[in-house]
């Protein structure tokens, strides 16, 4: 791992409701650091501050207290947002949200462009990204034509084209079904294998026990962080905030208070492995 790209120092962030007069904490005092080249999960039940963290991170939304720092720029300093976004892409939950253009590859060039990147350079950024994420075949097609799982691998491809060191993924499976959310996360962990730093803000499990590290959010502080055979054998707090461990780590905890000797398992394969011996 290399250096801390992203550092939340005590971030706090309040928004007000219209019918109430004092301000809702969405975080509250959270302080992490995410080294370059790894991969963080962020879960945390709805309401639990996942998508407002996210945002700080990408500058959409600034601290009402404490700081973020991408790359070392403060997010807070509206002269360097550029670098910032640049640095930290970001892909949302719905890729419609995201996609701006009526043909694939326009939506790929659109951020580039955007960045004064020379047109030379944008060409081979398009054909690299859409290939990376398996649809340069589709890039004279409009976005209205894809599926749900091949438009949120546009929408990744137009944040890679930018070159970010690290991407955030907020939720962005949540409205696909099971092949394209699986997709999506063959593509995120290809990024993380050529380096890219991760951050995926999800509410399913299974997509966690992928990252090197799990931070679970509850009422906008950290509740949960380490490992994630660390996080997940902490079964009693993770019921406590109403979550659901994967399937396997729920298997292995029963199997473990009927007497077995069951290792830190996170995995089907491990799993099976170990039913098998």
């Amino acid at each position: 791992m290399g250096k801390d790209i992203i550092v939340l120092d005590a971030l706090t962030y309040e928004y007000r409701k219209e019918d109430e007069e004092q301000p809702v904490k969405a975080l509250d005092g959270v302080s992490l650091s995410v080294a370059e080249g790894s991969f963080t999960a962020v879960l945390g039940k709805n309401g639990s501050g996942k998508s407002t963290l996210a945002k700080n991170i990408n500058a959409l939304l600034l601290p009402s207290g404490g700081a973020v720092y991408v790359d070392g720029f403060n997010t807070a300093d509206e002269a360097h947002v550029w670098e910032i976004r640049q640095r930290a892409g970001m892909v949302f939950q719905n890729p419609d949200n995201q996609l701006v253009s009526a043909i694939v590859e326009d939506d790929v060039a659109f951020g580039p462009e955007n960045l004064g990147v020379a047109t030379e350079e944008i060409k081979l950024r398009i054909e690299r990204s859409l290939k990376s994420v398996g649809m340069y075949e589709f890039r004279k097609k409009g976005p209205h034509m894809l599926s749900g799982g091949q438009k949120q691998r546009v929408a990744i491809a137009g944040v890679i084209a930018m070159r970010p060191k690290c991407v955030i993924f907020d939720e962005p499976t949540a409205m696909l079904d099971p092949k394209g959310r699986e997709e999506v996360m063959d593509v995120i962990r290809m990024l993380h294998g050529e380096g890219v730093t991760i951050v995926l803000i999800t509410h399913f499990m299974e997509e966690a026990v992928h990252a090197d590290r799990v931070v679970i959010l509850d009422d906008g502080r950290v509740a949960l962080d380490g490992t994630p055979e660390e996080v997940f054998l902490e079964m009693e707090a993770i019921r406590e905030m109403a979550l659901d461990a994967p399937l396997v780590v729920e298997l292995a905890d029963r199997l473990r208070r009927r007497g077995w000797d069951v290792p830190p398992v996170i995995k089907m394969e491990e799993m099976v492995e170990y039913l098998c011996r």
